[in-house]
């Protein structure tokens, strides 16, 4: 019965070429949408645990509380310490230390005069270590434009976008005044060897990157670090495990009130992410929900159409003897197969697009300018198993669904008046 059903699908265009392209297109368009929601949110945690918060973060109580200003006077102490007992209590978890610090960076001419000076937002990382991963982990290497990254002591990368205001060069003198730890004024050299740009407003802007050891040593902060990050070997967030050590680990330090004494926190603890990826999710559930909805209800209503008017064909098949009951079932078989080949087509469409948008990305730069949110100027889809089968519910449901509810009235009507409506 198939394959006679498929020669007439075949045969007849007006019963598969309209509905197959109608199906087609409303599968495309809504895993596509999906694809490209869940790429944003996928987007903006991976980069800001890559480049600010971690899958796991610790701090001291009194840097928690005043964590926007950078206080490094409330740095963690005696860091390398706590890092080699952090890798013995979560072996699944790399364990590494970063500072914070802002000031204002200054480039002397060769008469040690400034020839031009900005302000400046920094981060200090393990640059220079042998087993470090931060090099790859902040995808320093893809992000560099001109130069080359730090090799040895005293060598600095900072942003493209805010060397080129300044209009200095590589291999110019940097100096760095800000305040120490203590408070007291820091004055330290570094060797501009590098520029970078990440495609991310907020870091482009005026970012300098250095190796944490000179930042220690002209901070102040031997032994210290401002922030411990935790990462998952696979790099994949698990909001579940995270938040069963954070929990663990603040509990057994819970009486412990001094603004020194170590918090750790999740990524979704910091800079409101919790609450800005539950509402993104949230949105996009709604979207993609009410935009299945409303495919679904157009598919419903073409199946439904389809077989209205098609019920002069079915009083003469009920004339010649066939029963109700088969004529209902193969209406049924008819939608199935419409409904796989449509969505089969939708699906490849909708997920080439997708791919398209996972490894090419829309650039949106000109609506992030100004944005703090650490997500990339470069919007990307991400493909993924429930992305290819989101389709089946507008594409197969919502079809066979109208092809139920308009075969149905075959079992209401008479032989006779199913078969006057041939004349019409």
């Amino acid at each position: 019965m198939i394959r006679h059903l498929m020669k007439g699908l075949l045969r007849d265009r007006h019963r598969s070429l309209f509905p197959v392209m109608i199906v087609a297109a409303g599968v495309s368009v809504s895993i596509l949408m999906y694809c490209f929601m869940d790429g944003m949110v996928d987007d903006m945690v991976r980069s800001s645990a890559r480049l600010d918060t971690g899958h796991l973060k610790i701090v001291t109580r009194g840097y928690n509380e005043l964590m926007t200003q950078a206080p490094n006077d409330l740095s963690v102490r005696d860091s390398d310490a706590m890092m080699e007992r952090l890798r013995r209590d979560y072996p699944d978890m790399e364990w590494t230390g970063r500072i914070k610090f802002g000031g204002l960076l200054d480039f002397p001419d060769e008469n040690g005069e400034t020839k031009a000076q900005g302000p400046t937002i920094g981060f200090a990382a393990d640059l220079l270590g042998e087993d470090s991963k931060e090099i790859g982990r902040l995808n320093l290497e893809s992000a560099l434009v001109r130069g080359r990254l730090p090799s040895s002591p005293g060598e600095i990368i900072v942003s493209e976008d805010f060397i080129a205001r300044l209009g200095v060069e590589i291999g110019e003198t940097a100096t760095l005044i800000g305040s120490t730890a203590y408070g007291s004024m820091a004055v330290y050299n570094f060797v501009l060897v590098g520029t970078v740009r990440f495609g991310i407003a907020p870091l482009d802007r005026n970012t300098m990157i250095a190796d944490i050891s000179d930042v220690r040593y002209a901070l102040d902060m031997e032994g210290a670090t401002s922030e411990i990050l935790g990462y998952y070997s696979n790099m994949l967030f698990d909001a579940g495990d995270a938040a069963e050590k954070a929990d663990a680990f603040n509990a057994a330090r819970e009486g412990q009130e001094s603004d020194l004494t170590p918090l750790m926190l999740t990524l979704r603890d910091q800079n409101g992410l919790g609450i800005m990826l539950d509402l993104m999710m949230m949105r996009s559930t709604i979207i993609i929900t009410i935009f299945i909805m409303v495919m679904s209800i157009v598919l419903w209503n073409t199946g439904l159409m389809s077989g209205i008017r098609r019920y002069g064909e079915f009083g003469v098949r009920l004339a010649i003897g066939e029963s109700k009951p088969h004529v209902y079932v193969t209406l049924i078989a008819e939608a199935v197969l419409v409904g796989l080949a449509g969505t089969a087509i939708g699906t490849a469409i909708g997920l080439s697009f997708s791919y398209f948008l996972q490894e090419v990305g829309w650039d949106v730069t000109g609506m992030l300018q100004g944005s703090s949110v650490m997500m990339s100027n470069v919007m990307r889809a991400r493909v993924s198993f429930t992305g290819g089968i989101i389709g089946l519910i507008p594409g197969l449901a919502a079809t066979i669904l109208g092809a139920s509810f308009s075969g149905a009235n075959i079992f209401r009507r008479q032989t006779s008046q199913l078969f006057k409506e041939l004349e019409v």
